[in-house]
C-alpha cells in the first residue's frame, strides 16, 4: 500500500480510525478482495452506472475504508456467487424478506450492465453487497415474544462491515451464502420444504402460518449441543452438531397458562427439589383438600406453609391458617412440598435463567405421558424421562451426591435450552400444520394483516 498505510495481519489498514475498526471486526480479509483502487479512485465511467439498486452508505464506507476490490465480479464477469445470491433472493419471501424477487431481477440488470462495460464492476459490486447486507440483517432478526435470558443469546443486527468482510474473506463466497442463508437445521428444513412445495404448486406466496413458525425457528442454535422443547408437539429433542440424537415426550402449559418462548442456558441440575405450589393450585386444590381432610393431608404430602419463599422466615402453624380464605382466593399462602415420592418435581429439576420462573422437571405422575395431547401444566415442562435427560446433560448417570434437599450439581459445560412452539412440521417431505393451541399463528397473521 502507498505511504499512508501498512499491512497488519494480512489486512491493509490506513493510519486512521479504520485501524481500530479492523481490530474490532477481527477478521482477515483475503488479499484478492483488498488493496485495489478505492471506489473514489475508480474510473470515471463507473460513476455512470444507473442507480438500479441503492448503495447503502455503510457499504460504500466499508469498500472505501478497506479498499475492497469486487468480490461478486471477476475480470468484469459475474461469478457463481451472483447466481447463488439471486437464487436465495427468489426464495427470500419465505425468509420474511418479500422484496427478494424484485431485487433478484434488478441484479440481472446490474450484471447485464457490467457485461457491457466491465469498468462498472466496482459500483455494481457495492450494489450487490448492499442487497446481501439487507437480506442477512432481515434473516437474523429476533423472534417476536421470545425471552432471551442472556444478551449473548439474542440475535443482534450484524454490522455491515462484518457481513461484507466475512463474505469477502470466505474461501468460497458461494458456500458462505448458502451457509448463512440456512441459519440452522430446523429453520432450513422447514423453509426449503415449503419453498419446494410452492414451486411445485406455482404459489409463490408463503402461508402466514409458515412465516410465524420460521420467525420462532430463527432463535434455534445453528450447531453444537442444545435442548429444544417444542410446546406445539409436546416434545423435547436433544441435538448434537446440528443433528437430533434423542427425543422424549413432555407435558407443557395449558391454554390459560401457556409455556412461554424462552432461550436460555442450563448450567446445573437440582436433585431432591422442593416444590413451591403456585397460588392458583393452593386455591383450587390444596386448600379445598385441607378443608375436607384436615391437617393429616398436609403431613402425608409433605406440605409446609412458609412465611417467605427463602425459608429463613420459618413456617406458619397450619392450624392457624385461614384455609377457607385460601380456597376463596382472599388469602394467599406460600406452600412448599418436601422432596419425596409425592413431590410434584419428582427427583430432578432442570432450572435455567428466565423472567417467568419456568424450568424443566421430573414428575411422579408418569401415566399422563400416555395421552396424545399434553397441555396440562402450569407453564413449566414435565419431562418423560428425567433420568435420561439428566444423563445427557451431565455426561454420566444422574446420581444424587447427597440426600439433602435442593442439591445442585453443575454441568461440565452450560447447555443452551430453547422453548419454542412450532406448529409447522415436515412430514414425509411435506409441510403439515398442527393445531394452533396457543393461538400464536393466528396472532402473527393478524399482526401482519394490521401492518399491511
Amino acid at each position: 500500500m502507498a505511504g499512508n498505510g501498512r499491512a497488519l495481519g494480512g489486512i491493509a489498514v490506513r493510519r486512521t480510525a479504520s485501524r481500530s475498526l479492523v481490530l474490532a471486526v477481527g477478521v482477515a480479509v483475503s488479499t484478492t478482495a483488498l488493496a485495489g483502487p478505492s471506489p473514489a479512485s475508480a474510473p470515471s465511467s463507473a460513476a455512470s452506472m444507473p442507480a438500479i439498486i441503492p448503495i447503502l452508505p455503510d457499504v460504500a464506507t466499508t469498500y472505501e475504508t478497506f479498499r475492497l476490490q469486487p468480490m461478486w465480479f471477476h475480470n468484469g464477469k459475474s461469478t457463481q456467487a451472483v447466481d447463488q445470491l439471486t437464487t436465495i433472493l427468489k426464495r427470500a419471501p419465505f425468509d420474511g424478506f418479500p422484496e427478494g424477487p424484485q431485487l433478484a431481477a434488478k441484479i440481472d440488470q446490474v450484471v447485464a450492465g457490467v457485461a457491457t462495460n466491465p469498468e462498472l464492476a466496482s459500483t455494481a459490486d457495492q450494489m450487490l453487497s448492499s442487497v446481501w447486507v439487507r437480506y442477512v440483517k432481515a434473516l437474523r432478526r429476533t423472534t417476536p415474544g421470545m425471552i432471551y435470558a442472556y444478551r449473548a443469546l439474542k440475535p443482534h443486527p450484524t454490522a455491515t462491515d462484518q457481513i461484507i468482510l466475512t463474505s469477502a474473506s470466505a474461501p468460497s463466497l458461494t458456500a458462505k451464502l448458502i451457509a448463512t442463508s440456512e441459519l440452522n437445521p430446523v429453520y432450513a428444513k422447514l423453509r426449503d420444504t415449503a419453498w419446494a412445495e410452492a414451486q411445485a404448486n406455482g404459489d409463490p406466496v408463503p402461508d402466514p402460518r409458515l412465516l410465524a413458525n420460521l420467525d420462532r425457528a430463527r432463535s434455534i442454535p445453528a450447531r453444537g449441543r442444545f435442548a429444544l422443547v417444542d410446546s406445539a408437539d409436546q416434545k423435547l429433542t436433544l441435538f448434537e452438531n446440528g443433528e437430533s440424537v434423542d427425543s422424549m415426550k413432555v407435558i407443557v402449559g395449558t391454554t390459560e397458562l401457556p409455556t412461554p418462548l424462552i432461550s436460555s442456558i442450563i448450567y446445573y441440575v437440582t436433585f431432591n427439589p422442593y416444590w413451591h405450589a403456585p397460588d392458583h393450585l393452593v386455591r383450587k386444590t390444596i386448600a379445598p383438600t385441607v378443608l375436607r381432610q384436615g391437617m393429616k393431608y398436609l403431613k402425608s404430602h409433605g406440605y409446609h406453609v412458609l412465611k417467605d419463599w427463602t425459608g429463613d422466615g420459618g413456617e406458619l402453624d397450619p392450624t392457624t391458617v385461614d384455609w377457607k380464605g385460601a380456597a376463596a382466593g382472599s388469602v394467599h399462602l406460600l406452600v412448599q412440598q418436601d422432596p419425596g415420592p409425592l413431590n410434584s418435581m419428582g427427583n430432578l429439576k432442570f432450572p435455567f435463567a428466565n423472567s417467568e420462573g419456568i424450568y424443566l422437571h421430573d414428575t411422579p405422575n408418569k401415566s399422563l405421558f400416555a395421552r396424545d395431547v399434553r397441555f396440562l401444566s402450569n407453564g413449566c415442562v414435565r419431562v418423560e424421562d428425567a433420568h435420561r435427560f439428566g444423563k445427557w446433560l451431565l455426561g454420566r448417570d444422574p446420581v444424587a451426591p447427597t440426600s439433602e434437599p435442593e442439591t445442585a450439581v453443575q454441568l461440565p459445560k452450560g447447555v443452551p435450552i430453547i422453548l419454542t412452539y412450532l406448529t409447522a412440521k415436515v412430514v414425509d417431505g411435506k409441510i403439515v400444520y398442527l393445531p394452533d393451541v396457543y393461538g400464536l399463528d393466528s396472532k402473527a397473521s393478524t399482526d401482519v394483516a394490521s401492518a399491511n
